[in-house]
């Protein structure tokens, strides 16, 4: 056999083993950070989150852009812990519209923030320009 046959035939076995690798590869950071949630039933986001306090109150804002009151399903405290969930839907501009990229989170979201201070009620709360700000009053 001529020796520059025998080069190529190598450099294409080992072309092959390199696709074949970086592919295995790519599956398993796939698999790490895309793999479902075995204790969660559905699909689900955490939203950030900003935290502030003063003397007489904790200052909570949530990052929910597209959400609307109607779409939160859970906004309380319960015990140290707050809790913040609901939906936010895929915007969509018009019938003919063709998406390129979908960054923003959808679907379920749900947030469970345990607080270190005790005794706190929800004062109040404001959606606004794409954030919820919450009002958690000390008792």
């Amino acid at each position: 056999m001529d020796e520059g046959v025998m080069a190529i035939d190598d450099l294409d076995s080992w072309m092959w083993a390199e696709a074949v690798r970086r592919q295995e590869q790519a599956d398993r950071i796939q698999r790490q950070f895309f793999k479902k949630a075995t204790h969660q039933p559905r699909r689900q986001w955490e939203p950030p989150v900003d935290i502030f306090e003063t003397t007489d109150a904790i200052y909570v804002i949530v990052a929910l852009p597209g959400v609307s009151d109607a779409t939160l399903s859970d906004l309380e405290v319960r015990g140290d812990t707050l809790y913040v969930a609901g939906q936010r839907q895929v915007p969509t501009p018009g019938e003919r519209a063709v998406l390129h990229r979908l960054e923003i989170p959808h679907g379920h979201f749900e947030r469970a923030i345990t607080l270190p201070w005790p005794r706190l009620t929800i004062a109040g709360h404001e959606l606004t320009d794409g954030c919820l700000y919450l009002t958690l009053a000390k008792r």
